[in-house]
């Protein structure tokens, strides 16, 4: 039985004996791991000589897509058992950075044959011969076009996240997955990184950018190029077509396409695409009895409404593959869609830890930072790492490099971080905008009731509780409050914007205080003033 089995196992990858040194290789990894090596290292060892990756080493071997069980082995072995002995056969330090550069090593080592001998054919199974045709297809076709994805050698972090994502998608089979998180907090780079993690489950990996806001069918004629060449796009000339023909190519191929900056086409409602700069001094009245003027949900821009029967039918569509968006904003397609149980999934992503933003400021080239500037950086951006990077430059220019100059400024928010709250900001509608400084203003973790209870001058008690809830629900989409449990808050860095932000518009516009009830509610007004004068700031009669 024993003997069976052995033979069985010997015959699994058994051309990798006709094109490498397998029983020297066999020896000299066992000298390095200190015993023989098991079957199953044997066999996924020949399986990485026959150039397969995990991914295709388990479809061959247990009939299954995931590779979890031969990830584990390999890093935990194999990978091991070579960096070791090809690093003391060179004299220096080897590292097997993945699975396809075992091959290179082992070549550049000299395991490999000089000559191809021939096939033998007596012991090949007729069901391995049709498994190792089927693998030979699936490399030949194997496409990765990465665009304009970023470069993620400095990635810091994200441990869970990516665990948590990986699940969903090799796993659980997610079909759509969306990246949600306010500017700045890393949605792009972990984009990448993940494709790149799972980038062997696929067969084609396609990441682009619509921070250009390319049309649909520009990007619809681009994927089905790509992953059907045999396709003839003349053939549909309508862009609902094209999406089927989209939808075909993900149901015959395991496909990972990722597009980044989804928000890019999006916009307020009452804007539609129109650019359009709000002040705290417009009043809350309502004008006309037209509710619309306070709220102004989450749409697309004019033209590219078509993006959202992408969404819905790759989310609907029964397929293989997987769609990633990165979006500051989750669309009303997606929340209909998504479910812990359901094949559509969306993760917020929050800020670093403080050990990662402290890696980031070693690489900006602040090694020696002490413990309590690095706590009040960390405080006061939340972990975000676009903001950390920009501050870290401005201490160096401007400050030259001493963190306890800039820190003496007790500013937060200045330069490149304020445009690039400025333009998440302007999205907002005017009662999101009431909101956030309601929240900023009172500074404590809130509940939609307590904020309900300072009802909407103007409006009815059960009408304001309505048009509140509604923006708390806007502004969580727009990945602009924090939740916890039923209470929500701002981030400091958030905070600090939104109150700096009010207190100019409130010495700019202080002679229209009747007219507007932004200004002229009790308890905010009130509020704003205590605030001001704890911060040392004059304000005249304005507030």
């Amino acid at each position: 039985m024993a003997a069976n089995d052995s033979n069985q196992i010997e015959e699994e990858f058994v051309e990798a004996k006709n094109n490498w040194e397998l029983e020297k290789l066999y020896v000299d990894l066992a000298s390095t791991k200190g015993k023989a090596l098991t079957p199953v290292e044997k066999k996924f060892l020949r399986g990485l000589l026959c150039g397969c990756s995990p991914a295709e080493i388990a479809s061959i071997v247990y009939q299954s897509r995931s590779s979890s069980t031969v990830r584990v082995y390999l890093s935990n072995g194999l990978y091991k058992y070579i960096e070791e002995m090809l690093s003391n056969q060179a004299g220096y330090s080897v590292k097997v950075k993945n699975w396809s550069r075992v091959t290179h090593l082992l070549e550049k080592a000299g395991y490999k044959k000089g000559r191809l001998q021939l096939q033998p054919t007596i012991n090949v199974r007729k069901a391995q011969k049709e498994q190792e045709t089927d693998l030979v297809k699936i490399r030949s076709i194997q496409i990765q076009d990465w665009g304009e994805a970023i470069d993620v050698g400095g990635f810091y972090g994200r441990t869970t996240e990516l665990a948590k994502t990986q699940q969903w998608i090799v796993q659980e089979r997610c079909r759509l997955l969306v990246l949600l998180g306010m500017g700045g907090i890393g949605k792009t780079a972990f984009s990448v990184k993940l494709a790149q993690e799972i980038q062997d489950e696929f067969e084609y990996v396609i990441w682009r950018s619509l921070r250009l806001a390319p049309s649909l069918e520009v990007i619809l004629d681009r994927l089905i190029q790509i992953l059907c060449p045999k396709i003839d796009t003349k053939i549909t000339q309508t862009v609902d077509g094209k999406i089927s023909q989209l939808i075909d190519c993900l149901r015959s191929s395991r496909c990972l396409i990722v597009l980044d900056h989804f928000d890019s086409i999006l916009v307020s409602g009452e804007n539609n695409g129109e650019t359009e700069h709000f002040t705290t001094s417009t009043s809350l009245s309502i004008k006309n009895d037209s509710l619309s003027y306070l709220l102004s949900p989450i749409q697309y821009r004019k033209e590219y409404e078509i993006y959202g029967e992408l969404i819905r039918r790759v989310g609907e569509s029964q397929h293989q593959s997987c769609l990633v968006l990165t979006s500051r904003e989750k669309t009303q397609e997606i929340a209909s869609l998504e479910g812990k149980k359901l094949s559509v999934h969306s993760l917020k992503l929050t800020g670093l830890s403080k050990a990662e933003i402290l890696l980031i400021l070693e690489a900006k080239g602040f090694a020696n930072i002490s413990k309590e500037a690095s706590q009040i950086l960390f405080d006061w951006y939340a972990g975000n790492p676009l903001f950390i990077k920009l501050v870290a430059t401005a201490i160096q220019e401007l400050f030259g490099g001493n963190i306890d100059e800039f820190l003496k400024q007790d500013t937060v928010v200045f330069g490149d971080i304020r445009a690039t709250l400025d333009e998440q900001f302007n999205r907002l509608s005017h009662l999101e905008k009431h909101m956030v400084y309601w929240l900023a203003v009172n500074q404590d973790a809130v509940s939609v009731r307590k904020l309900q209870e300072n009802s909407i001058p103007g409006l009815s008690q059960r009408l304001s509780q309505r048009l509140i809830l509604e923006a708390m629900e806007l502004l969580q989409k727009r990945s602009l409050i924090e939740s916890q449990a039923s209470y929500f808050s701002l981030s400091p860095v958030l905070m600090e914007y939104a109150l700096e932000r009010l207190i100019e518009e409130n010495f700019k516009f202080s002679k229209e205080k009747e007219e507007n009830l932004l200004m002229s509610h009790t308890i905010f007004a009130t509020q704003l003033k205590d605030y001001m004068e704890e911060s040392h700031i004059e304000g005249g009669d304005s507030a």
